[in-house]
């Protein structure tokens, strides 16, 4: 396993108390991201929000991050990210913010420094298309959306 080296950014002081994103255990694959809020935030139910980190990240070209719902949120809270996941890419220099979106039947609370996200660097390969007039032929074939079974 390599630790690659990323550069990270915080964009005002005020927030430098705030951990920087981090794993939680040994296994994880992903690190949990920190809501930089000063005031409570509340999101009603059936409605967004964005929620700022005050992260600014510089990924090698490559790479992205990947911004996930953390799991007890969603279970708990009914509290996901609707456009999960959500893709950093290394080219972007912008604020990392998080949407979550609240389908709880209960107003949400986003208090400074809660795990709001989940944050996973990913390797990528750029592609190339090559139109061709036929495919190679496959046990599965066109078969989806259940095709496979239960």
């Amino acid at each position: 396993m390599s630790n690659l080296p990323v550069k990270i950014f915080r964009i005002s002081d005020e927030f430098g108390d705030l951990p920087l994103p981090a794993y939680m255990t040994e296994g994880s694959a992903g690190m949990d991201v920190f809501a930089a809020v000063n005031e409570t935030l509340v999101i009603e139910p059936m409605s967004t929000a964005l929620v700022p980190t005050n992260l600014k990240i510089e990924l090698p070209v490559g790479y992205e991050a990947q911004i996930r719902p953390r799991s007890g949120l969603a279970f708990r809270n009914k509290i996901i990210l609707p456009n999960s996941p959500g893709t950093i890419d290394s080219d972007y220099r912008g604020e990392i913010k998080v949407i979550m979106l609240n389908l709880g039947a209960e107003p949400f609370e986003v208090n400074r420094g809660d795990r709001i996200a989940q944050m996973v660097i990913s390797r990528y390969d750029r592609i190339r298309w090559e139109e061709s007039d036929s495919l190679g032929i496959t046990a599965r074939g066109e078969g989806g959306f259940g095709s496979t079974g239960k």
